[in-house]
């Protein structure tokens, strides 16, 4: 993938004007100075988000009160990158009781939250009627709280272990409450990559089709990447051109989030990528995703800090006050923040901050619980 010919000042005039790029010209602009690649990506969101929320949309930071819900930890995929994940032998087993659940979507109701965040492990003994019955229970229970729940890789298998096609556990689970999709276990949608850090997952067309098929009856996702381990930048552009070319066809994306790996505890060993890296491949997501309207600054991983900057390299969302976190806290990364926390760091980044649906519809205004 050459570079060469590509002037830069020629494609600067393309990203302002906000015309589509090209992997190789995608290369070319990683090359850039950060703070340049900063301002192009800003530009790009501007661009994006001129029109919403009543023409306001350049100056609102949205967020979302929500609450990430791990209904298991058992799994049988044993990714290398994953702390988190037991076995049916480790005595830190578990699988959420109905009761259990309630006790948490209780506490998030409290504070006003609504959504949560429904993913687990790939437990190998759990039959469609637990999941079907999950999702009723919090249906009709917790009515105002949508599910987004089950990653690509959790359906492809219930797939295989319910021996059933992915579009039909798709419609049963939708029918029983499901809402839409997360974007996990999307890590680099490079098969190379995933056959290093996942051999048991879902591979790279499985992800894709997953998503196609919820985007088919409705449900939409968000989209994401794990980088900063064994992947090559052209296999980043890769995963984003995989990514932009179903939203061509679908439009059922509604955010892109990133991240880097979080080595600690985990099997898989890399040096992490600091916090300029992060910035670097968010506002290359910008400037390429030029179909996927929203991004999400990762301050989960990044830290408050950062992930206040990253509104100025490409962001627009500030996502969650995530009430709970499993996952990359046993990879070594632990950042919690309240709700006024978050209003605070989107005020003073000069925004204005807003609380958000699933599908990036603003909440009206409330006061902070």
């Amino acid at each position: 993938m050459s570079t060469a010919t590509i002037p830069e000042a020629e494609l600067v005039e393309k990203v302002v004007a906000g015309a589509r790029v090209s992997d190789a010209e995608a290369m070319a602009l990683y090359q850039l100075p950060l703070n340049e690649l900063g301002a192009l990506a800003d530009h790009r969101r501007n661009l994006a988000k001129a029109a919403s929320y009543g023409g306001n949309g350049e100056r609102v930071v949205t967020y979302i009160v929500d609450r990430n819900v791990n209904y298991t930890n058992v799994c049988n995929v044993y990714c290398k990158f994953c702390a988190f994940y037991r076995t049916e032998r480790d005595e830190d087993h578990y699988v959420l009781t109905h009761e259990q659940l309630a006790e948490k979507l209780s506490e998030l109701s409290a504070i006003g939250g609504v959504q949560v965040l429904l993913q687990g492990g790939h437990h190998p003994k759990l039959g469609i009627s637990h999941y079907l019955e999950m999702l009723t229970f919090i249906r009709e229970n917790f009515p105002h709280i949508n599910i987004h729940g089950f990653s690509p890789p959790e359906f492809h298998h219930f797939s295989q272990v319910f021996e059933m096609p992915v579009l039909e556990v798709l419609r049963r689970f939708k029918d029983a409450g499901l809402g839409s999709i997360p974007g996990g276990g999307g890590e680099i949608l490079v098969d190379r990559v995933r056959n290093r850090i996942s051999p048991l997952k879902a591979n790279s067309d499985q992800w894709l089709g997953v998503m196609e098929a919820a985007h088919g009856l409705g449900l939409h996702s968000s989209a994401t990447m794990m980088f900063g381990h064994v992947e090559t930048l052209e296999e980043r552009v890769e995963h984003l051109r995989r990514l932009r070319e179903l939203q061509d066809r679908t439009h059922g994306f509604t955010a892109f989030i990133c991240w880097t790996f979080q080595p600690e505890n985990t099997v898989l060993k890399a040096e992490p990528v600091g916090s300029s890296e992060y910035l670097r491949m968010q506002a290359l997501s910008r400037i390429y995703l030029d179909n996927i309207d929203n991004l999400q600054s990762s301050w989960v991983t990044q830290g408050p800090k950062i992930g206040q900057i990253a509104l100025r390299y490409g962001a627009n969302d500030f996502g969650s006050v995530m009430m709970e976190e499993n996952v990359v806290s046993k990879a070594g990364t632990s950042f919690r923040l309240q709700a006024e926390e978050i209003e605070r760091l989107i005020t003073e980044a000069g925004y204005e901050a807003r609380r958000r649906n699933t599908w990036y519809e603003l909440e009206p205004e409330a006061q902070i619980v």
